[in-house]
Protein backbone atom coordinates (compact mmCIF):
# COMPACT_ATOMS: atom_id res chain seq x y z
CA UNK A 1 0.00 0.00 0.00
CA UNK A 2 2.79 2.58 0.71
CA UNK A 3 4.09 1.93 -2.83
CA UNK A 4 0.65 2.72 -4.22
CA UNK A 5 0.53 6.02 -2.34
CA UNK A 6 4.04 6.87 -3.50
CA UNK A 7 3.13 6.12 -7.12
CA UNK A 8 -0.05 8.21 -6.91
CA UNK A 9 1.87 11.06 -5.27
CA UNK A 10 4.51 10.98 -8.00
CA UNK A 11 1.86 10.82 -10.73
CA UNK A 12 -0.10 13.71 -9.26
CA UNK A 13 3.01 15.87 -8.92
CA UNK A 14 4.04 15.12 -12.51
CA UNK A 15 0.53 16.02 -13.71
CA UNK A 16 0.59 19.31 -11.79
CA UNK A 17 4.07 20.06 -13.10
CA UNK A 18 2.78 19.46 -16.63
CA UNK A 19 -0.13 21.85 -16.08
CA UNK A 20 2.24 24.51 -14.74
CA UNK A 21 4.38 23.89 -17.82
CA UNK A 22 1.36 24.60 -20.06
CA UNK A 23 0.82 27.90 -18.29
CA UNK A 24 4.49 28.84 -18.59
CA UNK A 25 4.58 27.85 -22.26
CA UNK A 26 1.52 29.99 -23.01
CA UNK A 27 2.95 32.98 -21.17
CA UNK A 28 6.40 32.89 -22.80
CA UNK A 29 5.33 31.67 -26.25
CA UNK A 30 7.10 28.30 -25.99
CA UNK A 31 5.76 24.97 -27.27
CA UNK A 32 4.34 23.13 -24.25
CA UNK A 33 5.62 19.76 -25.45
CA UNK A 34 9.21 20.84 -24.85
CA UNK A 35 8.45 21.57 -21.21
CA UNK A 36 6.71 18.19 -20.85
CA UNK A 37 9.82 16.52 -22.26
CA UNK A 38 11.92 18.56 -19.86
CA UNK A 39 9.84 17.31 -16.92
CA UNK A 40 10.47 13.72 -18.02
CA UNK A 41 14.19 14.33 -18.45
CA UNK A 42 14.37 16.09 -15.05
CA UNK A 43 12.99 13.09 -13.18
CA UNK A 44 14.89 10.59 -15.33
CA UNK A 45 18.22 8.85 -15.01
CA UNK A 46 20.37 11.99 -15.31
CA UNK A 47 18.00 14.03 -13.12
CA UNK A 48 16.29 12.62 -10.04
CA UNK A 49 17.57 9.17 -10.93
CA UNK A 50 14.40 7.38 -12.08
CA UNK A 51 15.58 4.76 -14.58
CA UNK A 52 13.27 3.81 -17.46
CA UNK A 53 14.53 2.01 -20.56
CA UNK A 54 11.63 -0.23 -21.58
CA UNK A 55 11.18 0.72 -25.25
CA UNK A 56 8.36 -1.81 -25.73
CA UNK A 57 6.31 -0.34 -22.87
CA UNK A 58 7.01 3.19 -24.14
CA UNK A 59 5.84 2.12 -27.61
CA UNK A 60 2.62 0.56 -26.30
CA UNK A 61 1.71 3.46 -24.01
CA UNK A 62 2.75 6.00 -26.63
CA UNK A 63 0.57 4.36 -29.29
CA UNK A 64 -2.42 4.38 -26.93
CA UNK A 65 -1.83 8.05 -26.08
CA UNK A 66 -1.57 8.95 -29.77
CA UNK A 67 -4.92 7.23 -30.38
CA UNK A 68 -6.52 9.41 -27.68
CA UNK A 69 -4.90 12.55 -29.14
CA UNK A 70 -6.18 11.72 -32.63
CA UNK A 71 -9.71 11.04 -31.37
CA UNK A 72 -9.60 14.40 -29.58
CA UNK A 73 -8.33 16.05 -32.76
CA UNK A 74 -11.22 14.61 -34.76
CA UNK A 75 -13.82 15.57 -32.16
CA UNK A 76 -12.66 19.19 -32.06
CA UNK A 77 -12.07 19.63 -35.83
CA UNK A 78 -14.82 21.36 -37.79
CA UNK A 79 -15.90 19.32 -40.80
CA UNK A 80 -16.86 22.50 -42.66
CA UNK A 81 -13.23 23.66 -42.43
CA UNK A 82 -11.58 20.44 -43.68
CA UNK A 83 -14.17 19.12 -46.17
CA UNK A 84 -13.01 21.20 -49.15
CA UNK A 85 -9.38 20.49 -48.23
CA UNK A 86 -9.41 16.68 -48.10
CA UNK A 87 -7.90 16.28 -51.57
CA UNK A 88 -4.84 18.53 -51.08
CA UNK A 89 -4.39 17.34 -47.50
CA UNK A 90 -4.59 13.70 -48.63
CA UNK A 91 -1.99 14.24 -51.35
CA UNK A 92 0.27 16.06 -48.88
CA UNK A 93 -0.16 13.21 -46.38
CA UNK A 94 0.83 10.54 -48.93
CA UNK A 95 2.87 11.89 -51.84
CA UNK A 96 4.29 14.62 -49.62
CA UNK A 97 5.41 12.06 -47.02
CA UNK A 98 7.06 9.90 -49.71
CA UNK A 99 9.00 12.86 -51.14
CA UNK A 100 10.04 14.03 -47.69
CA UNK A 101 11.23 10.53 -46.73
CA UNK A 102 13.38 10.23 -49.86
CA UNK A 103 14.99 13.67 -49.53
CA UNK A 104 15.61 13.39 -45.78
CA UNK A 105 17.04 9.87 -46.09
CA UNK A 106 19.44 11.01 -48.83
CA UNK A 107 20.57 13.90 -46.65
CA UNK A 108 21.08 11.66 -43.61
CA UNK A 109 23.09 9.16 -45.65
CA UNK A 110 25.31 11.75 -47.30
CA UNK A 111 25.79 14.20 -44.41
CA UNK A 112 26.06 12.03 -41.29
CA UNK A 113 26.96 8.69 -42.85
CA UNK A 114 23.95 6.64 -41.76
CA UNK A 115 23.51 3.30 -43.56
CA UNK A 116 20.64 3.35 -46.04
CA UNK A 117 18.27 1.35 -43.84
CA UNK A 118 18.84 3.63 -40.84
CA UNK A 119 18.64 6.69 -43.11
CA UNK A 120 15.31 5.56 -44.59
CA UNK A 121 14.03 4.87 -41.08
CA UNK A 122 15.06 8.33 -39.92
CA UNK A 123 13.43 9.93 -42.97
CA UNK A 124 10.17 8.04 -42.41
CA UNK A 125 10.11 8.79 -38.69
CA UNK A 126 10.49 12.57 -38.99
CA UNK A 127 8.51 13.16 -42.19
CA UNK A 128 5.01 13.20 -40.72
CA UNK A 129 3.67 16.25 -38.92
CA UNK A 130 2.52 15.66 -35.36
CA UNK A 131 -1.19 15.91 -34.54
CA UNK A 132 -0.61 16.87 -30.90
CA UNK A 133 1.80 19.68 -31.80
CA UNK A 134 -0.37 20.98 -34.64
CA UNK A 135 -3.63 20.93 -32.67
CA UNK A 136 -2.13 22.56 -29.58
CA UNK A 137 -0.12 25.27 -31.37
CA UNK A 138 -2.08 26.23 -34.50
CA UNK A 139 -5.46 26.49 -32.78
CA UNK A 140 -4.14 29.41 -30.74
CA UNK A 141 -3.34 31.38 -33.90
CA UNK A 142 -5.94 33.41 -35.87
CA UNK A 143 -5.09 31.76 -39.20
CA UNK A 144 -7.30 31.55 -42.30
CA UNK A 145 -9.54 28.48 -42.30
CA UNK A 146 -7.91 27.13 -45.43
CA UNK A 147 -4.41 27.06 -43.95
CA UNK A 148 -5.33 25.80 -40.48
CA UNK A 149 -7.77 23.22 -41.85
CA UNK A 150 -5.23 21.84 -44.31
CA UNK A 151 -2.55 21.48 -41.64
CA UNK A 152 -4.98 19.83 -39.20
CA UNK A 153 -6.27 17.41 -41.81
CA UNK A 154 -2.73 16.55 -42.92
CA UNK A 155 -1.60 15.85 -39.36
CA UNK A 156 -4.59 13.57 -38.82
CA UNK A 157 -4.07 11.66 -42.08
CA UNK A 158 -0.31 11.31 -42.48
CA UNK A 159 0.33 9.06 -39.48
CA UNK A 160 -1.05 6.05 -41.37
CA UNK A 161 1.42 5.99 -44.31
CA UNK A 162 4.27 6.97 -41.98
CA UNK A 163 3.64 4.03 -39.63
CA UNK A 164 3.51 1.68 -42.63
CA UNK A 165 6.89 2.94 -43.89
CA UNK A 166 8.50 2.76 -40.43
CA UNK A 167 7.35 -0.85 -39.96
CA UNK A 168 8.59 -1.69 -43.46
CA UNK A 169 12.04 -0.18 -42.93
CA UNK A 170 12.27 -1.85 -39.49
CA UNK A 171 12.27 -5.32 -41.02
CA UNK A 172 15.54 -7.25 -40.81
CA UNK A 173 16.80 -7.88 -43.47
CA UNK A 174 15.31 -5.00 -45.42
CA UNK A 175 13.40 -6.42 -48.39
CA UNK A 176 10.28 -5.13 -50.07
CA UNK A 177 8.37 -5.30 -53.32
CA UNK A 178 7.10 -1.90 -54.55
CA UNK A 179 3.80 -3.42 -55.74
CA UNK A 180 3.32 -5.24 -52.46
CA UNK A 181 4.11 -2.06 -50.56
CA UNK A 182 1.56 -0.08 -52.60
CA UNK A 183 -1.10 -2.72 -52.03
CA UNK A 184 -0.37 -2.79 -48.29
CA UNK A 185 -0.62 1.01 -48.03
CA UNK A 186 -3.92 1.07 -49.92
CA UNK A 187 -5.34 -1.78 -47.81
CA UNK A 188 -4.42 -0.14 -44.51
CA UNK A 189 -5.81 3.22 -45.59
CA UNK A 190 -9.04 1.62 -46.85
CA UNK A 191 -9.59 -0.42 -43.66
CA UNK A 192 -8.81 2.60 -41.47
CA UNK A 193 -11.19 4.82 -43.44
CA UNK A 194 -14.08 2.32 -43.46
CA UNK A 195 -13.62 1.44 -39.77
CA UNK A 196 -13.49 5.07 -38.67
CA UNK A 197 -16.48 6.21 -40.72
CA UNK A 198 -18.59 3.14 -39.92
CA UNK A 199 -18.03 3.18 -36.17
CA UNK A 200 -18.44 6.96 -36.10
CA UNK A 201 -21.84 6.65 -37.81
CA UNK A 202 -22.81 3.78 -35.48
CA UNK A 203 -21.95 5.99 -32.52
CA UNK A 204 -24.07 8.84 -33.86
CA UNK A 205 -27.03 6.51 -34.51
CA UNK A 206 -26.84 5.00 -31.02
CA UNK A 207 -26.29 8.23 -29.07
CA UNK A 208 -29.28 9.83 -30.77
CA UNK A 209 -31.52 7.00 -29.59
CA UNK A 210 -30.47 6.47 -26.00
CA UNK A 211 -30.96 8.78 -23.05
CA UNK A 212 -27.89 8.61 -20.82
CA UNK A 213 -28.50 9.53 -17.17
CA UNK A 214 -25.66 12.09 -17.00
CA UNK A 215 -24.35 14.57 -19.55
CA UNK A 216 -20.76 13.63 -18.72
CA UNK A 217 -21.35 10.15 -20.15
CA UNK A 218 -21.78 11.46 -23.71
CA UNK A 219 -18.12 12.54 -24.15
CA UNK A 220 -16.99 9.25 -22.60
CA UNK A 221 -19.17 7.32 -25.05
CA UNK A 222 -17.76 9.27 -28.00
CA UNK A 223 -14.19 8.57 -26.90
CA UNK A 224 -15.19 4.94 -26.43
CA UNK A 225 -16.31 4.71 -30.06
CA UNK A 226 -13.06 6.34 -31.18
CA UNK A 227 -10.94 3.86 -29.23
CA UNK A 228 -13.03 0.96 -30.57
CA UNK A 229 -12.49 2.25 -34.13
CA UNK A 230 -8.73 2.45 -33.49
CA UNK A 231 -8.58 -1.09 -32.08
CA UNK A 232 -10.91 -2.61 -34.70
CA UNK A 233 -8.92 -1.17 -37.61
CA UNK A 234 -5.66 -2.34 -36.04
CA UNK A 235 -7.04 -5.85 -35.47
CA UNK A 236 -8.00 -6.03 -39.16
CA UNK A 237 -4.51 -4.97 -40.24
CA UNK A 238 -5.57 -1.43 -41.09
CA UNK A 239 -4.55 2.01 -39.89
CA UNK A 240 -5.87 2.53 -36.38
CA UNK A 241 -4.63 6.12 -36.32
CA UNK A 242 -6.68 7.06 -39.38
CA UNK A 243 -9.74 5.27 -37.96
CA UNK A 244 -9.43 7.10 -34.64
CA UNK A 245 -9.25 10.52 -36.30
CA UNK A 246 -12.14 9.87 -38.73
CA UNK A 247 -14.45 8.41 -36.08
CA UNK A 248 -13.84 11.47 -33.90
CA UNK A 249 -14.47 13.73 -36.89
CA UNK A 250 -17.84 12.06 -37.59
CA UNK A 251 -18.94 12.11 -33.95
CA UNK A 252 -17.80 15.65 -33.30
CA UNK A 253 -19.67 17.08 -36.29
CA UNK A 254 -22.94 15.16 -36.00
CA UNK A 255 -24.91 17.76 -34.02
CA UNK A 256 -25.14 15.56 -30.94
CA UNK A 257 -26.07 17.31 -27.66
CA UNK A 258 -23.62 18.52 -25.01
CA UNK A 259 -21.21 19.91 -27.61
CA UNK A 260 -19.68 22.39 -25.14
CA UNK A 261 -19.03 19.76 -22.48
CA UNK A 262 -17.72 17.40 -25.18
CA UNK A 263 -15.17 19.95 -26.34
CA UNK A 264 -14.00 20.70 -22.80
CA UNK A 265 -13.74 17.01 -21.93
CA UNK A 266 -11.93 16.16 -25.19
CA UNK A 267 -9.41 18.97 -24.77
CA UNK A 268 -8.75 17.97 -21.14
CA UNK A 269 -8.24 14.31 -22.04
CA UNK A 270 -6.07 15.31 -24.99
CA UNK A 271 -3.86 17.42 -22.74
CA UNK A 272 -3.63 14.58 -20.23
CA UNK A 273 -2.51 12.20 -22.98
CA UNK A 274 0.07 14.71 -24.19
CA UNK A 275 1.47 15.30 -20.71
CA UNK A 276 1.76 11.59 -19.98
CA UNK A 277 3.21 10.82 -23.41
CA UNK A 278 5.89 13.51 -23.45
CA UNK A 279 6.92 12.90 -19.84
CA UNK A 280 7.24 9.18 -20.63
CA UNK A 281 9.35 9.88 -23.71
CA UNK A 282 11.52 12.27 -21.70
CA UNK A 283 12.11 9.46 -19.23
CA UNK A 284 13.17 7.13 -22.04
CA UNK A 285 16.03 9.40 -23.08
CA UNK A 286 19.42 9.55 -21.36
CA UNK A 287 20.61 13.17 -21.82
CA UNK A 288 24.38 12.51 -21.71
CA UNK A 289 23.98 10.23 -24.76
CA UNK A 290 22.45 13.07 -26.79
CA UNK A 291 25.49 15.37 -26.87
CA UNK A 292 27.35 13.49 -29.66
CA UNK A 293 24.19 13.55 -31.81
CA UNK A 294 23.60 17.30 -31.58
CA UNK A 295 25.40 18.22 -34.82
CA UNK A 296 24.00 15.26 -36.84
CA UNK A 297 20.48 16.10 -35.66
CA UNK A 298 20.93 19.76 -36.65
CA UNK A 299 22.14 18.78 -40.13
CA UNK A 300 19.24 16.36 -40.73
CA UNK A 301 16.79 18.87 -39.30
CA UNK A 302 18.00 21.60 -41.66
CA UNK A 303 17.61 19.24 -44.62
CA UNK A 304 14.08 18.42 -43.45
CA UNK A 305 13.07 22.04 -42.73
CA UNK A 306 14.72 23.83 -45.66
CA UNK A 307 14.62 21.19 -48.42
CA UNK A 308 12.46 18.11 -47.82
CA UNK A 309 9.37 19.80 -46.37
CA UNK A 310 9.26 22.72 -48.86
CA UNK A 311 9.77 20.38 -51.84
CA UNK A 312 7.04 18.00 -50.65
CA UNK A 313 4.62 20.90 -50.06
CA UNK A 314 5.43 22.42 -53.46
CA UNK A 315 4.90 19.16 -55.36
CA UNK A 316 1.74 18.21 -53.44
CA UNK A 317 -0.08 21.56 -53.36
CA UNK A 318 0.88 23.36 -56.57
CA UNK A 319 -1.63 21.31 -58.64
CA UNK A 320 -4.37 22.59 -56.29
CA UNK A 321 -3.36 26.21 -56.92
CA UNK A 322 -2.52 26.88 -53.30
CA UNK A 323 -0.90 30.36 -53.13
CA UNK A 324 2.86 30.41 -52.64
CA UNK A 325 2.65 32.36 -49.37
CA UNK A 326 0.40 29.67 -47.90
CA UNK A 327 2.83 27.00 -49.10
CA UNK A 328 5.69 28.85 -47.41
CA UNK A 329 3.80 29.00 -44.13
CA UNK A 330 2.82 25.32 -44.31
CA UNK A 331 6.45 24.40 -45.02
CA UNK A 332 7.56 26.11 -41.82
CA UNK A 333 4.53 24.93 -39.80
CA UNK A 334 5.20 21.21 -40.33
CA UNK A 335 5.68 20.67 -36.59
CA UNK A 336 7.14 17.50 -35.13
CA UNK A 337 6.39 16.20 -31.66
CA UNK A 338 5.52 12.95 -29.95
CA UNK A 339 4.80 10.92 -33.09
CA UNK A 340 8.43 10.81 -34.35
CA UNK A 341 9.76 9.85 -30.90
CA UNK A 342 7.15 7.10 -30.50
CA UNK A 343 7.89 5.82 -34.01
CA UNK A 344 11.60 5.82 -33.21
CA UNK A 345 10.93 3.13 -30.60
CA UNK A 346 9.67 0.71 -33.31
CA UNK A 347 13.13 -0.09 -34.76
CA UNK A 348 14.59 -0.22 -31.23
CA UNK A 349 12.08 -2.93 -30.31
CA UNK A 350 12.71 -4.70 -33.65
CA UNK A 351 16.48 -4.69 -33.03
CA UNK A 352 17.43 -2.77 -36.18
CA UNK A 353 21.17 -1.96 -36.24
CA UNK A 354 21.79 1.69 -35.42
CA UNK A 355 18.27 2.22 -34.07
CA UNK A 356 19.50 3.60 -30.71
CA UNK A 357 21.34 6.34 -32.58
CA UNK A 358 18.25 7.06 -34.67
CA UNK A 359 16.22 7.48 -31.46
CA UNK A 360 18.71 9.99 -30.04
CA UNK A 361 18.91 11.95 -33.31
CA UNK A 362 15.11 12.11 -33.51
CA UNK A 363 14.81 13.35 -29.91
CA UNK A 364 17.34 16.16 -30.44
CA UNK A 365 15.80 17.09 -33.80
CA UNK A 366 12.28 17.32 -32.36
CA UNK A 367 13.39 19.32 -29.31
CA UNK A 368 15.54 21.82 -31.21
CA UNK A 369 13.36 22.40 -34.25
CA UNK A 370 10.13 22.63 -32.28
CA UNK A 371 11.80 25.42 -30.32
CA UNK A 372 12.90 27.04 -33.59
CA UNK A 373 9.63 26.68 -35.52
CA UNK A 374 6.91 27.08 -32.88
CA UNK A 375 7.54 30.57 -31.45
CA UNK A 376 8.01 32.09 -34.91
CA UNK A 377 4.73 30.94 -36.44
CA UNK A 378 2.74 34.05 -35.52
CA UNK A 379 5.49 36.34 -36.75
CA UNK A 380 5.73 34.43 -40.03
CA UNK A 381 1.96 34.47 -40.52
CA UNK A 382 1.92 38.25 -40.10
CA UNK A 383 4.90 38.66 -42.44
CA UNK A 384 3.12 36.63 -45.14
CA UNK A 385 -0.14 38.52 -44.64
CA UNK A 386 -2.06 35.49 -43.38
CA UNK A 387 -3.33 37.12 -40.19
CA UNK A 388 -5.71 40.08 -39.99
CA UNK A 389 -6.00 41.97 -36.73
CA UNK A 390 -9.68 42.64 -37.38
CA UNK A 391 -10.53 39.09 -38.44
CA UNK A 392 -14.02 38.23 -37.19
CA UNK A 393 -14.39 35.28 -34.88
CA UNK A 394 -16.91 32.60 -35.70
CA UNK A 395 -19.80 32.25 -33.31
CA UNK A 396 -20.20 28.84 -31.67
CA UNK A 397 -23.66 27.38 -32.09
CA UNK A 398 -24.40 24.66 -29.55
CA UNK A 399 -27.16 22.09 -29.29
CA UNK A 400 -28.92 22.64 -25.95
CA UNK A 401 -30.50 19.33 -24.90
CA UNK A 402 -33.89 19.62 -23.20
CA UNK A 403 -32.80 17.77 -20.07
CA UNK A 404 -30.17 20.46 -19.41
CA UNK A 405 -32.83 23.18 -19.74
CA UNK A 406 -35.31 21.17 -17.64
CA UNK A 407 -37.66 21.63 -20.59
CA UNK A 408 -40.08 19.50 -22.58
CA UNK A 409 -41.22 19.91 -26.17
CA UNK A 410 -44.89 19.13 -26.85
CA UNK A 411 -46.46 18.60 -30.25
CA UNK A 412 -50.18 19.26 -30.70
CA UNK A 413 -52.29 18.88 -33.86
CA UNK A 414 -55.47 20.97 -34.14
CA UNK A 415 -58.09 18.44 -35.33
CA UNK A 416 -61.09 19.31 -37.54
CA UNK A 417 -64.01 20.64 -35.47
CA UNK A 418 -61.78 21.73 -32.59
CA UNK A 419 -62.71 24.97 -30.82
CA UNK A 420 -59.02 25.90 -31.07
CA UNK A 421 -59.78 26.99 -34.63
CA UNK A 422 -59.53 30.78 -34.99
CA UNK A 423 -58.39 31.30 -31.38
CA UNK A 424 -55.60 33.88 -31.03
CA UNK A 425 -52.45 32.81 -29.15
CA UNK A 426 -52.91 35.50 -26.52
CA UNK A 427 -56.41 34.12 -25.83
CA UNK A 428 -55.02 30.68 -24.98
CA UNK A 429 -53.46 32.01 -21.77
CA UNK A 430 -51.09 29.06 -21.39
CA UNK A 431 -49.46 28.77 -17.94
CA UNK A 432 -45.98 30.26 -17.75
CA UNK A 433 -43.38 29.51 -18.98
CA UNK A 434 -45.18 27.50 -21.69
CA UNK A 435 -45.12 29.07 -25.14
CA UNK A 436 -46.02 28.05 -28.71
CA UNK A 437 -42.68 28.47 -30.47
CA UNK A 438 -43.52 27.22 -33.97
CA UNK A 439 -46.60 26.51 -36.10
CA UNK A 440 -46.54 24.21 -39.12
CA UNK A 441 -49.39 25.02 -41.51
CA UNK A 442 -49.90 23.47 -44.96
CA UNK A 443 -46.33 22.17 -44.95
CA UNK A 444 -44.76 25.51 -44.07
CA UNK A 445 -43.44 26.57 -40.66
CA UNK A 446 -43.44 30.02 -39.09
CA UNK A 447 -42.92 31.66 -35.71
CA UNK A 448 -46.29 32.90 -34.41
CA UNK A 449 -47.08 36.26 -32.83
CA UNK A 450 -49.55 36.90 -29.98
CA UNK A 451 -52.21 37.94 -32.54
CA UNK A 452 -51.75 34.82 -34.69
CA UNK A 453 -54.96 32.79 -34.98
CA UNK A 454 -54.86 29.00 -34.95
CA UNK A 455 -56.42 27.00 -37.74
CA UNK A 456 -57.67 23.43 -38.13
CA UNK A 457 -54.84 21.22 -39.31
CA UNK A 458 -52.11 23.28 -37.62
CA UNK A 459 -49.29 21.44 -35.87
CA UNK A 460 -48.03 23.29 -32.79
CA UNK A 461 -44.64 22.99 -31.13
CA UNK A 462 -44.94 24.03 -27.48
CA UNK A 463 -41.99 24.54 -25.14
CA UNK A 464 -42.77 23.97 -21.48
CA UNK A 465 -41.25 22.36 -18.40
CA UNK A 466 -42.13 19.42 -16.20
CA UNK A 467 -43.94 21.58 -13.62
CA UNK A 468 -46.23 23.29 -16.16
CA UNK A 469 -46.77 20.44 -18.59
CA UNK A 470 -49.95 19.02 -17.00
CA UNK A 471 -51.57 22.46 -16.65
CA UNK A 472 -50.66 23.27 -20.26
CA UNK A 473 -52.25 20.07 -21.53
CA UNK A 474 -55.43 20.73 -19.52
CA UNK A 475 -55.75 24.27 -20.86
CA UNK A 476 -55.32 23.09 -24.46
CA UNK A 477 -57.95 20.36 -24.00
CA UNK A 478 -60.37 22.82 -22.37
CA UNK A 479 -60.14 25.36 -25.19
CA UNK A 480 -60.34 22.61 -27.80
CA UNK A 481 -63.62 21.41 -26.24
CA UNK A 482 -65.42 24.67 -25.37
CA UNK A 483 -63.40 27.51 -26.90
CA UNK A 484 -61.65 30.51 -25.39
CA UNK A 485 -64.34 30.88 -22.68
CA UNK A 486 -64.04 27.28 -21.55
CA UNK A 487 -63.73 28.16 -17.86
CA UNK A 488 -67.05 30.04 -17.99
CA UNK A 489 -68.69 26.78 -19.01
CA UNK A 490 -66.96 24.79 -16.26
CA UNK A 491 -64.56 23.07 -18.64
CA UNK A 492 -61.05 22.67 -17.18
CA UNK A 493 -59.64 20.11 -19.58
CA UNK A 494 -59.55 17.13 -17.27
CA UNK A 495 -58.75 13.86 -19.08
CA UNK A 496 -61.73 11.77 -20.11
Amino acid sequence: MPQLYAALLAGGLVLLAGIVAIRAATRFGLPALLLFLAVGVAIGEDGLGLRFDDAQLAQNLGTAALAVILVEGGLTTRWADVRPLLAPSGVLATLGVAVSVAVTAAGAHLLIGLPWQAALLLGAIVSSTDAAAVFSVLRTLPLPRRVAGMLEAESGLNDAPTVILVLLFSSVPLEFDPWELTGDVLYQLAVGTVSGLLLGRCGVWLLRRIDLPASGLYPLAMFGFGVVAFAAAGALGGSGFLAAFLSGLVLGNSGLPHRASLRSFAEGLGWLAQIGLFVLLGLLITPHELVPELLPALLVGLVLLLVARPVSVLLALTPFRVPLREQLFMSWAGLRGAVPIVLATFPVVAGVPGSDRVLNVVFVLVAVFTLVQGPGLMRLARLLGLVRADAAREIQVEVAPLDVLDAELLTVAVPPGSQLHYVMLRELRLPEPSAITLIIRAGRSFVPEPATRLSSGDELLIMTNARSRAATERRLRAVSRRGRLAHWFGEYGDPD
